[in-house]
């Protein structure tokens, strides 16, 4: 289930990603599948806006095939395969995950499409797992929501695809070819009860008398991803680099040894109603007080100075999808800027869409939604490969032995 712990492979590489900032924002889609002009348009005409097959001359691509809208007809006629499809098979995405209820619900209702939800406890390596079991069969997922590691280790298993706003995505969020996309993601954060605690300024505050066995991670670093960041958050805060995560391992030993850090998994709201997990570091769209069920007034969450660290999801269509058409209408609907599109109806959910940055610009972003969550960091680091591997064989060989 995505609310659980992800299970680090060490070795396996994150891809390097960038906080803020858009090349060529596209502005509002207003042919777009899921504006008013697109979604009211009869099959076989052309909505407002959107492509066209290249010239009369060239014959369209087949929707498993098809690159983008307009190699396969444009959208009107992709509109009307994926109807003529009927059904969308997605994993791993739980209906109260990041507002995806919502989504599933919007895009069947506009399109009349069913969607089949395979397996919405699938962590990512599980996902990939069924792709690879039922490829081939009318079962088989058509596209899939996973973790930055398994995108790019298993991106020859993905159809490459550029949505409608592609320009709107940052270079850095995107494989040059689509074969996967960053969709949502956000920034480690702690969260804390300021009634109990006052105003948390500084990860050293934490070291003081007053947060005996208070402070929780999102699981054990050397198993669980946001964990792991966890850590490195600490690392960077004390002027560590990601290079190296030692000083966050070192930062949790003083915890440990001032007795206020306390080995509860703080995976549900249930800990944080207990009162036995008052300080949490976990994403910061884990940790809203809408989330984690605590008023607003004493629910608090920040980032430490300098120690922005942030990472993404992505989604990314099975090559050998059974309802191509559908996976790539999908897609469109996900990237979508309009209202009660996939970016603001993530957004809705509390997590950061990729298009963000973008949608500030162009006024499309859903601003109630959008100020909820802690304000971005104008900084922020995206652990390279490399970076991400050295820190968690760093955990698997320090952590147990050095906080337990």
């Amino acid at each position: 289930m995505k609310l659980s712990p992800r299970l680090l492979i060490a070795g396996t590489g994150i891809l390097a990603l960038a906080a803020a900032g858009c090349s060529s924002p596209a502005g509002p889609q207003s042919g777009h599948p899921d504006s008013p002009s697109a979604a009211s348009a009869p099959a076989g005409s052309q909505p407002a806006g959107s492509s066209s097959a290249g010239s009369p001359s060239e014959r369209p691509a087949g929707w498993s095939d098809a690159t983008s809208a307009a190699s396969g007809g444009g959208m009107t006629a992709l509109i009307e395969a994926a109807r003529n499809e009927g059904t969308l098979n997605v994993i791993g995405v739980p209906a109260s995950w990041a507002n995806y209820g919502a989504i599933m619900k919007t895009f069947s209702k506009l399109y009349g499409i069913r969607i089949h939800s395979i397996a919405p406890g699938d962590r990512s390596p599980q996902e990939v797992t069924e792709i690879r079991q039922d490829n081939g069969t009318a079962r088989a997922a058509d596209v899939l929501d996973v973790e930055m590691s398994v995108a790019v280790a298993d991106s020859r298993l993905f159809a490459p695809y550029q949505v409608a706003t592609w320009q709107a995505i940052p270079a850095s969020q995107k494989a040059p070819d689509g074969a996967w996309v960053q969709d949502y993601g956000g920034f480690m954060s702690v969260g804390y009860n300021s009634a109990r605690f006052g105003r948390l300024t500084s990860l050293r505050q934490l070291l003081g008398h007053g947060f005996s066995r208070a402070v929780a991670l999102d699981g054990n670093p050397a198993q669980a991803n946001a964990a792991l960041y966890g850590v490195m958050m600490a690392n960077l805060a004390l002027g560590g680099t990601a290079n190296s995560i030692a000083s966050g391992v070192a930062f949790f030993r003083k915890l440990k040894a001032a007795g206020n850090f306390v080995p509860v998994l703080a995976t549900t709201p249930l800990t944080i109603e207990a009162g036995s997990t008052p300080v949490v570091f976990n994403w910061d769209y884990l940790n809203t007080a809408a989330i984690v069920g605590q008023p607003a007034r004493s629910w608090k969450v920040f980032i430490p100075a300098g120690a922005a660290v942030g990472e993404y999801h992505a989604q990314a269509i099975n090559k050998n999808a059974p309802h191509p058409a559908a996976a790539r209408l999908w897609e469109e609907y996900l990237y979508s800027q309009a209202r009660r599109g996939g970016q603001n109806l993530w957004l809705e959910g509390g997590v950061r869409p990729v298009e963000q940055a973008a949608m500030i610009a162009d006024g499309s972003i859903d601003a109630t939604a959008s100020h909820a969550l802690p304000p971005a960091p104008a900084a922020a680091v995206f652990l390279r490969p490399g970076q991400a591997a050295s820190a968690a064989a760093y955990l698997h060989a320090h952590w147990a032995r050095t906080v337990g």
